[in-house]
């Protein structure tokens, strides 16, 4: 069966398509049939003016059109639309979930952020990692920190957080969220129990590439933070054109790092795991579940 997750973000607007496959053995994985992003920023809009402008109004409405079709062409079965950080701070979202549904018909669900991290806990259950070690679970996006304190493969805790890499972009005041959130772990967290990061999110698995260490081994903090020096030292315009990054990721991947760096730092971890798992797989997940239980 084909599932699909709709991801609104702070930063870009993500359509991934997975098909169910069940093993000989009768392991369950998801095969990725495609992922399409699309650089709509929501919130350069929501941190600065507090609400979605019309420009990405039609952004958003072309967008899920075009996602529309392509689920439609893949022959997915389920899907599911939510939006995060931006979304659920913007003062005109319902107006804008109303406006995309009379266009799609699609139903964009604003969800919570205990919910986004639930979510997000759900790619724990598809890394091969050694369950009786303790893991902090980092989700860096564009307008929110999600974290996970994984004890035994048990989740312990779980907080969202409204600092991001685009609202770091947009508003220099917030230093008092990073110290509540360095606070929260350290609070939460005994860092005396050997800690393991996991890191999801796109400037994560950007930084992991660019660190040039081998494949599937975790990062260092040492390497993440040479890595995101190195990042620093090149312009804007440079991190296109000579380390190949996306425009929209070129200029948040560094306050993204500097979080991260934060988390890490603050629960005494000295490495970080990258699955390349994110909000989107996680969604698909649920929707498997929810359709096993039936």
């Amino acid at each position: 069966m084909k599932y699909a997750a709709i991801d609104i973000g702070s930063n870009a607007i993500r359509l991934l398509i997975q098909e169910s496959v069940i093993d000989s053995k009768s392991n369950v994985y998801f095969k990725k049939i495609s992922l399409t992003r699309v650089p709509v920023r929501l919130g350069k809009d929501v941190f600065t003016n507090g609400k979605v402008s019309n420009e990405n109004l039609i952004n958003l409405i072309d967008s899920f059109s075009a996602f529309k079709l392509l689920m439609k062409v893949n022959g997915v079965t389920k899907f599911r639309a939510c939006a995060t950080s931006a979304m659920r701070e913007a003062t005109n979202s319902k107006e804008v979930c109303q406006k995309i549904f009379e266009s799609t018909g699609i139903d964009l669900e604003v969800i919570s952020g205990s919910e986004e991290a639930k979510l997000i806990f759900n790619n724990f259950n598809f890394i091969d990692l050694d369950l009786e070690k303790n893991y902090v679970l980092i989700d860096v996006g564009g307008g929110s920190t999600e974290l996970t304190f994984i004890k035994k493969s048990k989740k312990i805790a779980a907080k969202s957080f409204k600092i991001g890499s685009v609202r770091q972009l947009e508003n220099n005041d917030n230093a008092k969220v990073i110290n509540e959130m360095k606070l929260w772990v350290k609070n939460t967290i005994n860092t005396k129990e050997n800690m393991i990061a996991i890191g999801t999110g796109g400037s994560i698995n950007k930084l992991y590439n660019l660190s040039k260490h081998d494949l599937n081994a975790p990062m260092s903090l040492k390497e993440m933070v040479k890595t995101t020096n190195l990042i620093s030292s090149y312009s804007y315009h440079d991190r296109i054109r000579i380390l190949k990054l996306k425009p929209d990721r070129a200029d948040v991947i560094v306050p993204s790092s500097e979080l991260y760096q934060s988390v890490m730092k603050a629960s005494g971890t000295k490495e970080i795991i990258v699955p390349k798992f994110g909000l989107a797989d996680g969604i698909i997940y649920e929707l498997f579940n929810e359709n096993e239980k039936k």
